[in-house]
This record gives C-alpha cells, structure tokens and sequence, in this order.
C-alpha cells in the first residue's frame, strides 16, 4: 500500500508542478512577442525584459509550417505545422538555440507555443511550400520529416460529412474533426504521442520554460495526459532539479459548449478567455458594467480557480476578432482604455498574467468583420519577417506596437512583482466606475473610469511617506518624473483624478518610495 502511496504521490507531483512557471529572481508576468524574429527576442531579454523585470516570452510556433502566399503569408501559417524542424518565419535551430540560452542566463524563461493537435490544412497541396523546404503531401496525408502518414491522422473517427468542426455541442466532432479543416493528428496512437512528446523534450533539453499548449479543446484530455507525462524535467543548467515544465493549456471555454475548461484544469494550467471577455465589458461599461462590480473579480466572476488560469486582456488570436471575446475585447487600438485594463489585471492578485506585444496592421473592418484579420508580421518584400528596430524614445518602429514597452504597463509589470504573494485588501469605490485596492502594504492602485472627477482620501494600507506614481511617470534616483502622493502615518492619502487625464489611474508601491 505504501508503494501505491508513493506512486501516486510521484504522479500528483509531475502533475502539480505543471502549474508553477518556474519564473527567476520574483518576476510574474510573461509577454508574448507575437512573431517576433528570435535575434530580436534574444536581444529584448537582454536590454529590456530583465532589467524591467519580466519573467517570460512566450514566443510564436517554432516548427516549420507551410508557406501560404494568397493571402501573403499570414500570421496563421504558423499554426500549420508540416514537420517538427526547428525552422521558421523567425529563425533557425541556431538562432533559437542562441535566444533561450540569452533569455535563460538573464534569468527570461521561454515558453514555446506548440502545435500538437494538427498538421498543415487539407488542401495544403504537396511540394516543397514550407518554411525550410521540407517536402509534404497534404493530399496524401504524408510528412515524411516527421514521419506522419494517412494512418496518424484522425478522419476514420470523424463522422461529419465535410470532415471538418461542424458542431460545437458534439464533444466526438470538436476532437476528432478537422478543426478548420486542419489535418487532426490522432493523439491517442502511441505512435504520435511519442512523436509530439520528443518534438517537446528537444525544445525542453534546449532550456525552454514550458508550452503553451494551442487547441487544446480539440484534444481529449487523456491524450494529452499520456504526452504531458512523457516531458523531460527542465535543463538543470538554468532551472532546479525536479522542475518541470510549465504547461497552459488553450482551451477556449465562454460557456454554452459541453466541454469545459475543467476538463483540462487537472492536467496544468488553462488560458481563461472569460477574463479579458468580461473585463472588457466592464471597462467599456457595456450593458450597464461598472468597476465597482469587480470587488469579487475571479472565481466570483464564474472563473477557474486563480492557480489553474492563465490571464490576459487580449490575446494573437481575438485582438483580431479570431478565437473568443468578441467585440468587447480591449486591445492597442484603444490605448487608453487597455492601459486601464492591463493595469487592473497587473495589479490584481487573480491568475499568472500575460502581458501581449503586438503588430500593426491595415484594418479593412466591413460589416464589423476584419477583412484584413491575415495579416502577417511586419515583412520585407520576400515575406521574411522585418527586424524590430528600437526608437531613441524605447518605443518600437516598423509597425511593431511594443505594448510591453509602454511605460504605464512595465511599471505596472514590476508592481506586479513587489507585491507579489500580498493580499487583495482596502477595496474602495463609489459605486461607479472610480475604484481603488492594495496589496497587502505593498502598493495601491486608484482607477477612475467615470466621467467626472475622483476627489478623495483612501486608506492605501501603505507605510507612511511621500511615492512616486508609477502611470504618470517613474521613480529615477531619488526623483520622480510623475506626480507624487503623500501617504500619512495613518495610511490614508488625497487622490484627485480627472477623467480627461492621459491616464486617470494612479499607482504607488514600496519601491517607488521617495
């Protein structure tokens, strides 16, 4: 019997650590540098993830994919794999070899974005259209790089007449059919578990982080169980002994389908789309929607536990209208309310955060569709994707947004770690749109959303003493560029706000003390 405890206890534990991100030094917060280059992410953990106190990338798929040219090689190729070879629109073997072990030895983890649940889409042609010039045969069903045939693949147990997705409400459809027409690998063959376990443990051995693990909800969650238990534990060269990679799982779940979220939440972590879905409501006060409504936000909100989710305002996919959230989902576009946002969610102790690191691109909207939604990366005239050249100013050129750059959000990221493991406390609001919290004694935040002045004395739990707001601007030396707030001996501070502010919201914390 003992024995039996033993295993099982071995078992709850490689599962349990899936849910740790393994982050260095404090840090909190992961930024996704969506298609980035990776000479660019090496060099950006260098000059500014570390310093700024980032905990992690999670960089964009790193196996090659077709070549898709009508339209110009879109964002989404690189959610079709057609072998597991290192090669991409950003990069090399070497040159991701080079960046993880950059990112890893200023203490960045790197977390890869895997695609396990399908190959290239079934009219994916056959040639040699593919990031590195490996042959496939989407016709045939034959990967030979990997090697995949006909028999991999899941089309003998779908039985919808088109062999695509065409109901949600049937579990049997949603992880057997082609999601979209993508080839589905048939994950329950020992044969391609093992084949996307190694893809895994070579990145792992490499020195990655963990995974963020896309469309999952078209996998049974047994299946990815077997491949999860199969992972190598971290490189010792950077991580403890033991540890093992951390795993969010994208799993789309806004209610109203049969499978759910808490159908992989066992396993490792879960992207919470109901986040940013919701947040955005209520920062663009829709349908009556008000801050004040958040003093219970999470689990009261009809959310996952906070050690099973991944958070973010917006992700790749929905700031472009793809995936889930629809039109209530903030983004770069509407700056001013997304720094709102992303402050609330770096402020607030709910989940691991995703901070998210954009592209522009033409917006064509018809009809309140995107028709320009494919756009790819900033490119050259060959598709290759563009350097991310750095502004005198920190900002980002080249069409590269850069959100994380933003001055309001990194200060926010580093908030984020000083008062990290403090409580949730001293909730304030005027039962509007104005709200305020801290953590624990170790920062405070005051938002006002309303159309009217906040003019009020909070108790910011905070130790006497005059801070530096980390929104307007930032503690140097021992100045301050923004405004400063005094805290008296008592806790309690005067906040004047106005609603025509830049950025009405202010943020003070234990190391932006003067």
């Amino acid at each position: 019997m003992k024995m039996k405890l033993l295993i099982l206890a071995a078992l709850l534990g490689l599962s349990s650590a899936q849910f740790d991100p393994n982050m260095k030094h404090g840090r909190t917060s992961l930024v996704h540098l969506f298609e980035w280059r990776w000479a660019d992410i090496a060099a950006e953990c260098e000059r500014y993830l570390a310093p700024n106190g980032f905990g992690g990338v999670q960089i964009s798929p790193p196996s090659e994919s077709i070549v898709v040219t009508n339209p110009w090689h879109p964002w989404w190729q690189r959610y079709q794999p057609i072998s597991y070879n290192l090669c991409s629109r950003s990069g090399n073997e070497n040159e991701l070899r080079d960046m993880i072990t950059r990112c890893n030895n200023v203490g960045v983890n790197i977390y890869v974005d895997a695609v396990i649940n399908h190959m290239c889409g079934a009219g994916g042609g056959a040639g040699t259209h593919s990031s590195c010039g490996t042959y496939f045969n989407a016709n045939t069903k034959e990967f030979p790089s990997i090697p995949y045939s006909g028999w991999d693949f899941n089309d003998g147990k779908c039985y919808t007449g088109s062999g695509n997705i065409e109901n949600y409400q049937d579990v049997n459809q949603v992880r057997n059919c082609r999601l979209v027409g993508l080839l589905d690998l048939a994950l329950e063959k020992d044969y391609v578990r093992g084949k996307a376990a190694d893809y895994m443990n070579k990145l792992i051995d490499m020195g990655v982080a963990g995974f963020r693990v896309d469309a999952c909800k078209h996998m049974w969650p047994g299946d990815l169980s077997a491949v999860y238990g199969r992972l190598n534990n971290l490189n010792t060269k950077w991580f403890n002994s033991g540890s093992r990679p951390f795993i969010f799982q994208e799993v789309i779940d806004l209610g109203g389908e049969p499978i759910t979220s808490s159908e992989y939440t066992g396993l490792a972590r879960v992207t919470e789309f109901k986040y940013g879905a919701k947040l955005g409501t209520v920062i663009r006060k829709w349908n009556g929607e008000k801050l004040s409504f958040l003093s219970n936000w999470g689990e009261g909100w009809g959310m996952m536990a906070s050690g099973k989710a991944l958070v973010f305002v917006d992700n790749h996919d929905n700031q472009r209208g793809h995936g889930a959230g629809g039109a209530s989902i903030v983004t770069f576009w509407d700056s001013r309310l997304y720094k709102m946002a992303v402050a609330f969610m770096l402020a607030h102790p709910y989940g691991v955060t995703r901070v998210m690191s954009s592209f522009r691109w033409n917006r064509n909207i018809v009809n309140g569709q995107d028709q320009n939604d494919w756009m790819g990366p900033p490119s050259n005239g060959d598709g290759s994707t563009k350097p991310v050249p750095i502004n005198p100013d920190t900002t980002c050129g080249d069409g590269w947004v850069c959100e994380h750059r933003w001055r309001q959000i990194k200060n926010m990221v580093i908030f984020r770690n000083v008062v990290n493991g403090q409580s949730f406390s001293n909730w304030w609001s005027n039962g509007g749109n104005q709200v305020a919290f801290s953590r624990g004694s170790r920062g405070f935040i005051v938002i006002n959303n309303d159309d009217w002045t906040l003019d009020a004395t909070l108790n910011t739990g905070l130790p006497g003493g005059t801070y530096c707001d980390v929104i307007s601007g930032q503690k140097e030396g021992s100045g301050c560029t923004g405004k400063q707030v005094q805290v008296g001996g008592d806790g309690r501070a005067y906040f004047k706000i106005s609603n025509s502010e830049e950025d009405p919201f202010i943020a003070i914390h234990a190391d932006s003390k003067l």
